[in-house]
């Protein structure tokens, strides 16, 4: 059993903003696999599917980005499975706007979603896909505001593209990629 996590902030306010790009991703992925969420009362919504007898869920955190590990947590203790089994989706403010980047360990970079996941699970070794959203290199409260804005219209249309290229990303992992395999293929 694998697990895809894509990060966000619930609610219509967050819709389309650069902190939700993980929950965007995935909601694509889901899309193509012909899969919908549904509430959980494991602190998501989640789907379910089938490729190559793995079963797969994909879910989406419901108790905002600060607080996402309890949702990881929650369905790792309710399905068993551990670091290995898991694939968090996330923005990276530290990487060039749209750039993707496979990492399979390491620290938080200050991303308090990953930091509340490995608060709950006690670890950093679980694989990460990044989506590069750039850096507004201001003040703290101008990082925030950037992260919570909404993308343009015109860098929606160039994520639909990324996403095309993020969803073969899932299926080769899910089938078995590593770590290394994934990086040579779709990192840069």
């Amino acid at each position: 059993m694998k697990f895809i996590f894509g990060l966000g902030n619930i609610g219509a306010k967050y819709d389309q903003t650069r902190h939700n790009i993980g929950f965007m991703a995935l909601d694509h992925f889901a899309a193509s696999q012909g899969v919908d969420f549904t509430p959980t009362k494991l602190f998501a919504t989640a789907a379910k599917l089938q490729v190559d007898g793995e079963t797969v869920w994909l879910v989406k955190p419901t108790t905002y980005m600060n607080d996402s590990g309890q949702a990881v947590r929650a369905f790792l203790d309710f399905y068993g499975g551990n670091g290995d089994d898991i694939l968090i989706l996330h923005d990276d403010l530290d990487s060039d706007f749209g750039k993707l980047r496979f990492r399979a360990k390491g620290s938080a970079g200050g991303h308090n979603g990953l930091k509340s996941i490995m608060a709950h699970t006690g670890t950093q070794n679980f694989l990460r896909l990044k989506f590069g959203i750039s850096h507004p290199d201001h003040t703290h409260q101008a990082v925030i505001n950037y992260v919570l804005g909404k993308f343009s219209k015109e860098d929606l249309a160039y994520w639909d593209q990324v996403f095309e290229k993020t969803d073969q990303a899932l299926l080769d992992w899910i089938k078995g990629a590593d770590a290394a395999a994934l990086s040579n293929r779709y990192n840069g």
